[in-house]
């Protein structure tokens, strides 16, 4: 996004908010008031419109540091007052002279935790502030239409999570757009560029055996590797990297203790989305899928009868799993089954659990 904001700033003013450690409505506020005070055609106009506050930080420091503006600004802000002073920086944005890019990076986690809360349980409380919220954003993207175009981005899928509380309609003015994985030719491209600059000559089309081993072709992922090829390289003093090398690699490194440091997030995130309840079945999905190749029909019925649940069905918690696993890119659906779509986050699943996993099936003979 920063890249876009690089690319686009003679068309358009351009801020970046990043919601990644927001909690709720006045965090986001916040932020939006920091990064447009950062913006020197618009900070005389945010310094009148929190005076109360930013007055106080002249008259107690000498040097006044953004960290500083966030501190005060968020001070002034609550749940009484976010709606109006959110739409008081929205027409300062809208009255600029050029118009403006809002981009609001991990507003999908920031939603989340505001919906869900440390305990993962969606209130009525929590829904009701989540649909204020976006219906502000909402009434927002359509008030200033033509002078601010919005950019709602994340590391996990936002319609998922708002349909979880039955507020999918509050996006309907927003346009999706996936970040697909890379086509097998641009990430070729992109690793035989790596190697021009680092000096590194790929010998026997290790390039292209390091995509196949890859699957699907995430760009984190892409240069995760050529980080461990380069790694590897120096390492041994030389500058060639043959194909025979690109298992060992892969399963040394991608797959070792730095590649589950990388990994571990869509760990993380998973649970952050789906709670503590719909967790340890999705785990069980995704180590039946990779343990054995294929999340069959077969297998989620067995699953069943082992996930008792208080509010829903173990269906519907296998379908709405499914629905977050799918859009997310984790697993996509065949005439067998589920599998997944990156090689190299099946094979770091298959890794983590295989140990102590016996596939449900197997379990059911077994007993």
């Amino acid at each position: 996004m920063r890249e876009a904001a690089r690319l686009l700033k003679d068309q358009y003013i351009c801020l970046y908010v990043d919601l990644q450690e927001a909690f709720n409505a006045p965090d986001t506020i916040a932020r939006l008031g920091v990064a447009t005070y950062q913006h020197k055609s618009l900070r005389g106009k945010v310094a009148d419109m929190f005076s109360n506050v930013l007055a106080s930080i002249a008259k107690t420091v000498d040097k006044v540091s953004i960290f500083d503006v966030g501190i005060h600004l968020r001070s002034g802000l609550n749940d009484g007052n976010w709606s109006e002073k959110g739409d008081e920086l929205l027409a300062i944005l809208a009255g600029g002279e050029k118009p403006v890019l809002l981009m609001f990076d991990e507003i999908p986690i920031m939603v989340n935790r505001m919906l869900k809360g440390q305990d993962y349980i969606i209130t009525p409380e929590r829904r009701r502030d989540v649909d204020e919220f976006m219906s502000w954003l909402r009434r927002n993207s359509i008030e200033h239409q033509g002078k601010i175009r919005m950019v709602l981005s994340g590391s996990i899928g936002f319609e998922p999570v708002l349909h979880q509380a039955g507020l999918s309609a509050t996006l309907n003015t927003f346009h999706p757009f996936e970040l697909r994985p890379w086509e097998r030719a641009v990430a070729v491209g992109c690793l035989q560029s790596l190697s021009d600059e680092y000096g590194i000559k790929f010998a026997d089309g290790a390039e292209d055996e390091m995509i196949e081993m890859l699957g699907c072709c995430i760009p984190d992922h892409v240069e995760m590797f050529f980080s461990h090829v380069r790694d590897r390289c120096c390492r041994n003093d030389r500058q060639e990297f043959l194909k025979r090398e690109v298992a060992e690699v892969y399963r040394e490194e991608m797959l070792g203790t730095r590649g589950h440091a990388e990994l571990t997030h869509y760990e993380e995130r998973l649970k952050m989305v789906l709670g503590l309840e719909l967790f340890p079945l999705a785990l069980e999905m995704l180590s039946e899928a990779a343990i054995t190749g294929c999340l069959s029909r077969e297998a989620l019925e067995a699953l069943q009868s082992d996930f008792p649940f208080q509010h829903c069905t173990c269906a519907e918690a296998e379908t709405e799993i499914l629905r977050v696993l799918e859009h997310d890119g984790y697993l996509r659906a065949t005439s067998r089954g589920y599998v997944f779509v990156s090689h190299l986050v099946r094979d770091w699943c298959k890794k983590r659990y295989s140990l102590f996993f016996t596939p449900v099936l197997e379990r059911r003979r077994k007993s």
